[in-house]
């Protein structure tokens, strides 16, 4: 019997509760938030991990439902969620700033393609660049750690103690820049050789007005991109790695400390 007379099962009201946590995480984290996910999926999912967290940690939960108390724990395990998902959403915006810029230095920044996480419309290279991030995230168990990092939360910031401190918060806003950083040098290798192809063209029509430069700067950037976007790939994938790695551990020490 819990708050105002109301019967419930005290084990689903348990699981309900962790399920707050879980499902913020996974609303704003990449892979698991995307839109072509169906929500099914997503609630089955929570439930699977939240019954894993039970089972391993102990969780105390209000006794009131209808309470104060009980509205400001729930809040406070939604920001929880939406903050380690948040953390890992930024640095998956680095391969779509690194597209965007490569994009447009090659001349196709118009073609564009609805991004399968968002339901936006981004540039088709950045998707490029997204998917194999997101293959890269999954074979390093970059959602293990995740699940295992939400797991680890309940001993960090257990029930009735987990709202995050203004630092915190702070931190988790500065760390935005890092997508931004981490963009310009993911897309460096190729950004530089398509800037001094610019020059060079540059110069050429400078010194041949007559020289149609659409018509030669175009095709040349298309194929000079694409042979460096060929050549750079295994560094671009290793520092991709790097990426995913960084963003685990500004969820585990913006976080959880």
């Amino acid at each position: 019997m819990l708050g105002f007379g109301l019967s419930i099962e005290p084990q689903l009201w348990v699981l309900l509760f962790v399920m707050v946590r879980v499902s913020a995480a996974f609303v704003a984290a990449p892979v698991f938030g995307a839109v072509s996910v169906p929500l099914p999926v997503r609630v089955t999912l929570a439930a699977a991990i939240g019954i894993l967290i039970m089972n391993s940690r102990q969780i105390a939960v209000p006794q009131q439902i209808f309470a104060l108390t009980t509205f400001l724990a729930i809040a406070a395990e939604a920001l929880v969620g939406l903050a380690m998902g948040f953390i890992l959403q930024i640095a998956f915006a680095a391969p779509l700033v690194a597209g965007e810029l490569i994009g447009n230095s090659m001349g196709i920044g118009f073609a564009s393609a609805i991004d399968p996480q968002n339901g936006r419309s981004s540039t088709a290279l950045g998707q490029f660049l997204l998917v194999l991030m997101t293959l890269l995230f999954l074979s390093v168990n970059g959602h293990l750690m995740l699940v295992e990092m939400l797991a680890r939360s309940y001993e960090v910031l257990p029930p009735g103690r987990a709202w995050l401190n203004p630092l915190q918060l702070k931190d988790i806003a500065l760390f935005g820049g890092y997508a931004f950083a981490a963009g310009f040098l993911l897309a460096l290798p190729v950004g530089f050789i398509l800037l001094c192809l610019n020059l060079i063209v540059g110069m050429l029509s400078r010194s041949a007005p007559s020289l149609n430069l659409f018509a030669v700067g175009l095709p040349i950037s298309l194929a000079v991109g694409v042979a460096a976007l060929a050549v750079a790939f295994p560094a671009m994938g290793d520092f991709m790695v790097v990426i995913v790695r960084e963003g685990l551990g500004a969820i585990n020490s913006l976080v959880l400390g």
